[in-house]
């Protein structure tokens, strides 16, 4: 099966039926999206399909139908993404484990929505979880990276 991973076209020997998380991250080698709940309520395997926001852990493999963006491929040329940038500006993450997931959503609202307000924050956030309740400085990294985007 052949797929095309962070600008790459990769083949990958794998069932239709497999999850896109474990293609990604047992064949692919892409360690940034984590395992969390397995049934698309935490967020911690987001990754986008065609510039979407998704969960890679329902998401089979033989539905999969357009490029996909990993943690690992969303900065380019060296340069951090601005919501990663912001993200360390604004010292989001306390473990850790979910900020990828978190990443990976604000990246797509902000590609989508390039100055949201706080519901609408709220609103694109809301399946992603954080244990560490981080939620204040997830929304204010949101706007920081708004910001940088928009050349402020």
């Amino acid at each position: 099966m052949r797929l095309t991973v962070d600008g790459q076209e990769i083949d990958i020997d794998a069932d239709p039926d497999m999850p896109l998380l474990w293609a990604l991250r047992d064949l692919a080698g892409k360690k940034g999206l984590k395992f969390g709940c397995g049934i698309a309520a935490c967020g911690a395997c987001t990754v986008h399909v065609n510039g979407e926001a998704v969960r890679s852990c329902t998401l089979l493999v033989g539905q999969l139908d357009g490029p996909v963006t990993t943690i690992e491929g969303l900065s380019t040329g060296g340069k951090l993404h601005p919501v990663q940038q912001a993200w360390l500006e604004e010292q989001v993450p306390q473990c850790g484990y979910c900020q990828s997931g978190q990443i990976m959503s604000a990246a797509a609202l902000l590609e989508h929505t390039p100055s949201p307000t706080d519901a609408e924050i709220d609103e694109a956030m809301s399946g992603n979880l954080c244990r560490c309740g981080t939620y204040p400085r997830i929304r204010a990294a949101i706007k920081r990276a708004a910001a940088l985007k928009a050349g402020a």
